[in-house]
């Protein structure tokens, strides 16, 4: 008899990072990528990091390579909760659960708070990763309407209450993925009273708010109202995505059961990373290196804000972003991102269309470019490749057919 798989409803609602697939087309020699959230490899400090795996492997090799309490290295989730006291927030250490990268973190969120046919709130656009991470669980996504500074606030009013209930809003106040806009001071007080007024909870992401230019964003969402937020963090853009390393910080009520869901999952985030980690960033290394990856990033943002006025043609829209990673591009009106997607990749550019990072109503003219892994010379020339490609598409669309 024949073997038949039968897959679980679930299953179904899973679908290719975009992302994802789009890396494996950069892979190609030549192709000029702006399309990766990926930090710079010229940013990892690999002899610190050298030095701390000696240092571990010498003063505590069994413990190190042994299984590890599920919660976290213990001392690396006192310096977390040290370390997020400068946004504001008062938390204690058993409130820190150690994760493997952030996007683990948002699948136990998923897991914990999502119900099939229960609303969650996602911003206008949003993180693909987190609307992957959710999709499975059956959430029914509402949009909420954003501006230039995040979400609006009426629009959190205005989410549904009856039951279900809106679980959550998911939220990126600091140089968000994808658009790269941060959300104001007076706009968090607004957003968060007008979340404690509807009574939904935050997911406040922040795997960017170490990575400003010139004055660093204002307190979390989730030193404004503790009780009402779960907050997210990553080492992966501060130190290296290889040790797939980040961090949950809950409510002592919530903790548990997101501790539960992290332990089914894979018992706990390799302890020898963890470790490793700790010893690099325990006296004070973020402090002096940070600031070498900002100054980096600053430069390159400079270099692709110059390119984008000097080459793309008139009805493009961006705005320069003061921190993160990403410019955010709306094309001129008859203009799809995700069908000069194959013309950008012949000519040697590649970039993420835009429409994926929608839970509706997708606007097929955006696209985001990502400024950090590319030299200033090479954003210049991909940005001068990708304005030559859209004057020569808009041209198209101009002649009349035949």
């Amino acid at each position: 008899m024949t073997t038949v798989w039968t897959q679980a409803r679930r299953a179904a609602r899973m679908n290719p990072s975009i992302i994802r697939e789009i890396l494996k087309v950069t892979e190609k020699p030549g192709i000029l990528s702006m399309a990766g959230g990926l930090p710079s490899a010229d940013t990892f400090p690999v002899e610190a990091l050298k030095a701390a795996c000696d240092r571990v492997l010498t003063q505590a090799p069994r413990e190190a390579l042994q299984y590890a309490a599920s919660e976290g290295f213990g001392p690396l989730r006192e310096w977390v909760a040290a370390r997020v006291a400068t946004l504001g927030m008062a938390v204690r250490p058993d409130q820190v659960l150690i994760t493997s990268g952030s996007q683990q973190g948002l699948d136990l969120v998923g897991k914990v708070l999502c119900d099939a046919g229960a609303p969650v709130a996602v911003e206008t656009p949003t993180y693909l990763g987190a609307l992957q991470a959710f999709t499975p669980y059956e959430p029914i996504f509402a949009s909420l309407a954003s501006d230039a500074e995040g979400p609006l606030p009426e629009a959190i009013a205005a989410l549904p209450h009856d039951a279900p209930g809106t679980r959550f809003s998911y939220l990126l106040p600091n140089y968000q993925n994808p658009t790269g806009r941060v959300m104001g001071a007076a706009r968090r007080a607004e957003v968060v009273e007008a979340s404690r007024r509807a009574g939904v909870p935050i997911v406040e992401d922040n795997p960017y708010g170490d990575l400003w230019f010139d004055a660093p964003p204002p307190a979390a969402l989730s030193s404004l109202w503790p009780e009402g937020s779960l907050y997210l963090g990553s080492f992966s853009k501060v130190l290296t995505p290889g040790f797939r390393l980040g961090y949950l910080i809950a409510p002592p009520e919530l903790f548990p059961k997101l501790l539960q869901a992290k332990q089914a999952a894979d018992l706990h985030t390799p302890g020898f990373n963890q470790r490793v980690v700790h010893e690099v960033i325990r006296d004070g290394f973020l402090d002096g290196h940070i600031p070498t990856i900002r100054q980096r990033y600053k430069a390159n943002r400079d270099a692709m804000a110059a390119g984008l006025r000097d080459f793309l043609p008139p009805g493009c829209e961006w705005q320069s972003p003061e921190g993160g990673m990403f410019f955010w591009v709306r094309l001129p009106e008859g203009l799809d991102a995700m069908a000069l997607l194959p013309q950008a990749v012949e000519a040697g550019i590649a970039y993420v269309p835009g429409a994926a990072f929608y839970a509706h109503q997708a606007d097929a003219r955006t696209l985001r470019l990502s400024f950090v892994t590319l030299t200033p010379e090479l954003i210049g020339e991909g940005v001068e490749k990708l304005g030559r490609l859209l004057h020569e598409a808009l041209e198209a669309a101009a002649e009349p057919a035949p």
